[in-house]
């Protein structure tokens, strides 16, 4: 970590607010999943700026379900927050919800890796991310878990890409 001042997950929070219009869906009137992709990357986008207080880029996407469909006229939210920052990068979970008259529905959760550049748009480092309710704990604690997936799954890649290339005589 960065000797910058930390941060709560309550100070990265956005909320975005968008209505499915026409163009965003397809032939069934269901909000297009790559719409959806394009409005939670914009969202995780602003929580992570708002953590690093510069411009961050998208590294990774590391998981998306959707797991109800979003309709043509629907009013969605995406709850976008820092779930934990790491020396030059930040997981940021997006939580997208349908508006109904009775309260929300989640429709779709996200998780994505950001990296926060400096002016020569080299990575650098973040402030830390100080976790303050049980849930912040919980999300700080599942964001270093998937990390270290993250992180076994590319070096179990490679180590295969090594043996195919080897095991071709390349």
């Amino acid at each position: 970590m960065s000797s910058l001042p930390s941060k709560t997950p309550q100070q990265t929070e956005v909320i975005m607010t968008e209505l499915v219009l026409p163009n965003d869906t397809n032939m069934l009137n269901n909000l297009l999943g790559g719409r959806l992709m394009h409005w939670i990357d914009i969202a995780a986008a602003l929580a992570a700026r708002r953590h690093a207080g510069r411009i961050c880029v998208t590294a990774s996407v590391d998981e998306i379900s959707f797991d109800k469909p979003l309709h043509l006229g629907d009013v969605i939210k995406l709850y976008a927050c820092v779930n934990r920052a790491f020396r030059t990068s930040m997981e940021v979970g997006v939580k997208t919800t349908r508006v109904e008259d009775d309260g929300e529905v989640v429709a779709n959760t996200a998780y994505l890796t950001f990296v926060a550049l400096d002016d020569d748009r080299k990575p650098m480092p973040v402030a830390a991310l100080i976790p303050q309710t049980e849930d912040e704990k919980r999300r700080f604690d599942e964001a270093g878990m998937r990390r270290e997936a993250r992180l076994r799954h590319r070096e179990n890649i490679h180590t295969l890409r090594e043996q195919l290339h080897s095991s071709h005589g390349e």
